[in-house]
């Protein structure tokens, strides 16, 4: 019964596939996945005896019910039951293997409906075709376009009372439909549109695609760490791809909110806490998701969010109060924003808190002024799930009717699930909103649609056969496993790190204790993909690279918030035979993203109590850490003989932390968001202003400074930190010249040495200090990187050019400007780790 099983069953209401995927280690494990519905389940429990296995199992939307599962296998077949809560009993045949996609069944259906070609319509055509549409139009059906309506009842946010989405299909009361993840289900309510509803106007399809479709790549925050947009653009580039076979045209992602509160469970979504490295990957993305053009049916519309300040949520707590300066907005939480403006994003999200008091859904300094006038954005807006009727719930609106008209004059295009729009007719008549104000958004919808070439070929993304060949092949696991070896980040290491054969070339004998030891909770949030029961494990991988199981003693120890009855107990028994403990501790992906903001960010207390007994073993401890923000480690960080941080790595995390762990690869993933020494320090980063008062190396023991009298200021592992199994040297930091004038560049170079004994790749980061200016500036601000490969011996000399752009900045006194004066550039392994040179920039 080893292995991967499928069976299909009807329903009343639709067809479902299952998939058991069956293991065995001290005992057996069983993970379940279903389709059309990427439903994650949790067995609880799993019983073998003979060959009949019975197990139990609990889903989100069934809190303290069980699905019951007992299958008996016969050779390469299987009969069985399943009794779902509200769904009954299903009976179960199946055989091996993953079986057919369900979505196989539509292929001959949609394949006539479909165009080879569609016209190459230029945007002189398509405004034609849009303006002719709109003048058939009424004003009720241009608001119509404006609501995005859920596919079903499931709820990202409070529970919206609202008509099915059928009836407001067909009736031209939705533009877009949010979550439907079945390409039948897209089929199903595109056909409604097409032909029922006024005008027969097609729907847009939105859903999440932060980190991958089906296969699942790194968290952002993790391939941040990568420093390699290229690869973040290709990952992007594949998710597209798969998710547009589903249907969904429209992304809503990236998040490129500059996060420096790991308390905020959204950091995980986004690139860190630096500006420059966070436009850097904003660009990046907005060109995979996008690709060359809209036009092309395997790219999606990327939609940057959350427009603005989002990470700046006070306490760390999602959906908070925001209260910055104009110039944090501008040079620190806008810069991600603008890149991916340039870059070409179609669409934009409005962010859930308010900025100068206003609701950022209802402001028009940011909305109309900023992004659409400065920025010069002219395409979609679209309110995050339900922040137009919160303008309300805020207290800056009276009622949904007086939000919706706030909403729509700062050129809100859609709203996401609610129904205030439904008062914009009256408040057109009433004079309240123009109506040219209604008509502009209808028509940013429709020029949208043209370009995604849904006008031409409604169902040219109701591609089924192409899910059958994209979703989880061999080509986009090969990239993910890639990019989830270049994400991974080591913290530190006395040189346990990489595990070595012993003696006599046999390997040593490995404990793998822990929560994470053989988890397939290694996608994090944010994922919907039906293939999670794939995924690889810790305990996989290290068998993957030839440790015998005889060797590789495995003990789950404790939950990720729970003890286990004997779970200590039974961790140290296998510990302690064992050569070396890789401790695999972290967060559940549930306890990171959306709505999981955390108090304390250390560990769990029941891991802390495992990791306290096997310490005490005295045996070498390698951590690794699977989890979705930076943790305070405390003593666990300094007994720790190593300390790989993987994040949540993605669908081949557990070949990648094994490669990581063997020596296989190298390490070389850098932080891009620093991690506290202690969680009193939040917010912690590294590009703070000076104070008055600064800390130095003379007046450290002073006692009127800035600083904490029982502990440091500086985080335990800063920006830019990250460690190899080589070492690398620098030397020889030069200018060639001191100072530069108008749009002159200056070239700083650098000699880097692989002073240790394995090839290695480093990441050589370039920071500048203005030293003195109109305002305040920070202590140092990444300006560049170059990553380059070393072998044993070798030296390169990295150069960096450095002008006017390196040196610009908001003020507000100049706008955007450089500003005569001092600098210093700073180079180095990381933010804390430089060499430094002075130069000066006389102006222009």
């Amino acid at each position: 019964m080893i292995g991967l099983w499928h069976a299909i069953a009807n329903t009343p209401k639709m067809r479902l596939k299952f998939q058991f995927k069956i293991a065995r280690k001290t005992g057996y494990t069983l993970d379940i996945a279903s389709e059309p519905l990427a439903i994650p389940f949790k067995v609880d429990s799993v019983a073998v005896e003979g060959n009949t296995l019975r197990g139990t199992a609990g889903a989100f939307w069934m809190p303290g019910q069980s699905i019951v599962v007992k299958l008996t296998f016969d050779g390469d077949g299987f009969e069985g039951e399943m009794t779902i809560p509200g769904m009954g009993r299903l009976p179960l045949q199946g055989s091996k293997g993953r079986g057919p996609f369900l979505s196989e069944e539509l292929i001959d259906t949609v394949l006539p409906l479909r165009k080879n070609e569609i016209p190459a319509r230029s945007d002189e055509e398509i405004d034609r075709e849009v303006e002719a549409l709109l003048g058939r139009m009424t004003l009720e059906e241009k608001v119509g376009q404006l609501f995005q309506v859920p596919a079903s009842n499931f709820s990202f946010g409070g529970a919206v009372e609202t008509d099915p989405p059928e009836k407001l299909v067909a009736e031209g009361r939705a533009g877009s439909v949010l979550g439907a993840f079945d390409v039948a289900r897209v089929f199903e309510l595109q056909k409604l549109a097409v032909e029922k509803s006024p005008h027969g106007i097609p729907l847009l399809f939105n859903a999440d695609i932060i980190h991958g479709a089906q296969t699942i790549f790194p968290v952002p925050l993790a391939w941040s760490c990568s420093w390699e947009p290229e690869a973040v653009k290709e990952a992007c580039a594949i998710a597209a791809k798969e998710a547009s076979a589903s249907g969904t045209v429209y992304n809503h992602g990236p998040m490129v909110d500059i996060g420096r509160d790991p308390r905020w469970g959204r950091v995980v979504e986004g690139a860190g806490e630096d500006p420059y490295l966070g436009a850097l990957m904003a660009k990046a993305q907005v060109e995979g998701f996008q690709g060359a053009t809209l036009a092309d049916p395997e790219t999606i519309v990327a939609c940057l969010k959350h427009f603005i300040a989002y990470g700046a949520a006070e306490g760390g707590r999602d959906y908070n109060t925001v209260d910055i300066s104009e110039m944090a907005l501008r040079n620190v939480f806008l810069p991600p924003f603008q890149a991916g403006l340039e870059a070409g994003a179609a669409s934009v999200m409005n962010s859930f808190n308010i900025y100068q008091g206003v609701p950022v859904a209802a402001s028009e300094p940011l909305l109309k002024e900023l992004l659409r006038g400065e920025l010069g954005f002219d395409g979609v807006l679209i309110s995050d799930y339900g922040a137009v009727e919160e303008i309300a719930v805020h207290g800056h609106a009276r009622d949904a009717r007086e939000a919706a008209g706030m909403a729509a004059r700062a050129t809100m295009d859609i709203e996401m699930a609610t129904r205030s729009y439904e008062f914009l007719p009256e408040l057109v008549e009433a004079g309240v909103v123009p109506e040219a104000t209604v008509t502009d958004s209808a028509r940013r919808i429709l020029r949208l649609k043209y370009k995604l070439g849904l006008m031409d070929d409604p169902y040219r993304y109701v591609r089924p056969e192409k899910e059958r060949d994209y979703h989880f092949n061999e080509e986009h696991l090969q990239a993910s496993l890639e990019l989830a070896r270049k994400s991974a980040v080591l913290l530190h290491n006395d040189g346990t790190l990489p595990i070595r054969s012993g003696k006599a070339g046999r390997l040593e004998r490995i404990a793998l204790i822990g929560p994470f030891a053989d988890s397939r909770d290694l996608l994090g949030p944010w994922q919907f993909s039906r293939f999670s029961h794939e995924t690889v494990t810790l305990y996989e991988g290290l068998l993957g690279k030839g440790i015998p199981p005889e060797r590789l003693l495995y003990a789950q120890g404790c939950g990720v918030e729970e003890p286990l009855p004997g779970g200590i107990e039974a961790a140290l028994e296998q510990a302690a035979t064992a050569d070396l403990v890789v401790l695999a501790l972290g967060e559940s992906s549930d306890m990171s993203g959306e709505a999981a903001s955390r108090l304390s960010i250390g560990l769990p207390e029941p891991q802390l109590r495992l990791a306290e007994a096997v310490l005490a073993l005295g045996k070498p401890v390698v951590l690794v850490l699977t989890n979705g923000r930076p943790l305070v480690l405390g003593e666990l960080g300094e007994r720790a003989n190593a300390i790989l941080e993987t994040w949540f790595l993605g669908s081949q995390a557990g070949n990648a932390i094994a490669d990581l762990l063997t020596g296989d690869y190298n390490p070389s993933g850098k932080l891009t968001m620093s991690f506290p020494a202690h969680a009193g320090q939040v917010p912690v980063y590294y590009n703070g202003f000076r104070t008055g008062r600064p800390v130095t190396d003379s007046n450290a023991n002073s006692k009127f400074i800035s600083k904490y009298i029982d502990g440091p200021n500086e985080p335990k592992y800063p920006f830019g930190h990250g460690l190899s199994y080589t070492t690398f040297t620098y030397s020889g930091v030069r200018a060639d010249r001191a100072s530069i004038a108008g749009d002159d560049k200056l070239t700083v170079t650098v000699t880097v040495t692989n002073a240790g004994s394995v090839a290695g790749v480093e990441t050589v980061q370039l920071y500048i200090q203005d030293v003195h200016g109109s305002i305040v500036r920070p202590v140092k601000e990444l300006k560049g990187f170059r990553k380059l490969r070393l072998e044993p011996g070798e030296s390169k000399v990295v150069a960096f050019a450095i002008g006017v752009s390196e040196l610009r900045f908001w003020s507000p006194a100049n706008g955007y400007a450089a500003e005569p004066g001092a600098f210093v550039a700073y180079v180095g392994t990381s933010s804390a780790d430089t060499l430094s040179i002075g130069f000066e920039w006389t102006g222009a």
